[in-house]
């Protein structure tokens, strides 16, 4: 699966997969300024992807449930990316 990482928000920003299912994710930043990264804080998923980069991540989620996807970063002293919207949601079935 393919996710497009904007200025503030994640393209899809709801993504579907398998319990115990390896999940290959192609994250490709489109910004040419500002680096951005991918976090699933309850699966230990987190990578970062620079500036107009692309990265592949692969995990597998083992328990279904509903999980909050964001970025983290941020220009000091402006808001982080995820306070300006950028969040997504993973649901795992």
């Amino acid at each position: 699966m393919s996710v497009i990482l904007d200025s503030y928000s994640f393209r899809p920003y709801h993504v579907i997969v398998g319990a115990g299912k390896p999940v290959e994710v192609t994250l490709t930043s489109v910004t040419m300024l500002t680096p951005h990264n991918f976090i699933i804080d309850a699966l230990a998923v987190q990578e970062e992807v620079g500036a107009g980069k692309t990265v592949v991540l692969t995990f597998t989620p083992t328990q279904p449930g509903t999980f909050p996807i964001y970025c983290d970063k941020r220009l000091w002293p402006l808001p982080s990316h995820r306070e300006k919207g950028m969040e997504g949601i993973l649901d795992v079935e």
